[in-house]
């Protein structure tokens, strides 16, 4: 995934494209720490666009990796 220049605005087709890649890393295991670091955006801003893009977000403490049933 691309960094992205800071604060540049989003939109359109780019915004679509970005909210799919979050999307699809999200739901793969990234955090959104994660993702927030690898975009050069904030976790603000990753939060949003994964809300917009009708993501089921995870709850605090992230994925199940690890956890025992």
């Amino acid at each position: 995934m691309a960094e992205l220049k800071k604060g540049a605005r989003i939109t359109g087709g780019e915004r679509n494209k970005l909210a799919g890649d979050l999307k699809r890393r999200y739901s793969s295991g990234s955090s959104i720490r994660e993702l927030a670091g690898e975009t050069g955006r904030s976790y603000g801003f990753v939060h949003r666009m994964l809300s917009e893009a009708g993501v089921q977000l995870r709850g605090r403490g992230g994925a199940t990796r690890g956890k025992k049933p």
